[in-house]
């Protein structure tokens, strides 16, 4: 392989890698991969054979269908987290659940490997949220001072700075309605 080939796969890895990190970073990627993660011992392990010599040992219950079920259903709620960042609330609660159902029905949750990562998934999904865009200002600086603000009403948050809260409902007692709404 030349020197030039080399420095071309190079820069299509570096794309790659980069391009990777961008979407890993619009979704809650490490929750979806830890519910997913979470799924395939709980589905495993009610149908799998340890034999320790001529021994043959068969961890199968007659819950082995609700086991599969669960695992699969952890999977997809895994890939949903990936693929649909918008009902992260949804599926994280939902492999919540599933994961402490597995418990029970499931020999512990997949010997609480899958329960646990299930569990850690489906909070990381739901705590996750995309990020905030910050403003563009053309380049300039915004402007915080006094001067640039004359005229503008403004109104103060409770640790006494401004904030840009103008509704009239705010709890700090500025507006004089003391946080409570009126109906009319």
């Amino acid at each position: 392989m030349s020197a030039e080939a080399q420095a071309g796969l190079g820069d299509r890895l570096g794309q790659t890698r980069r391009s990777f990190r961008g979407w890993r970073g619009q979704r809650p990627f490490w929750g979806g991969l830890l519910t997913l993660l979470g799924g395939i011992p709980i589905m495993y392990f009610p149908y799998a054979n340890l034999s320790l010599g001529s021994m043959t040992i068969r961890m199968s219950t007659t819950a082995g269908a609700g086991s599969l079920i669960i695992g699969v259903l952890l999977v997809v709620l895994g890939l949903t987290l990936w693929f649909q960042p918008m009902s992260r609330i949804f599926a994280g609660v939902a492999a919540i659940l599933l994961a402490l159902v597995s418990l029970v029905v499931s020999n512990f949750g997949g010997f609480v490997i899958g329960f646990l990562l299930a569990l850690l998934g489906g909070a990381l999904g739901i705590s996750w949220g995309p990020a905030r865009v910050a403003k563009e200002t053309g380049g300039a600086k915004p402007a915080d001072d006094a001067d640039s603000r004359k005229g503008e009403p403004v109104a103060f948050d409770a640790f006494g700075g401004g904030s840009d809260d103008l509704s009239g409902t705010s709890p700090n007692g500025n507006d004089g309605t003391n946080g409570r709404h009126r109906a009319g």
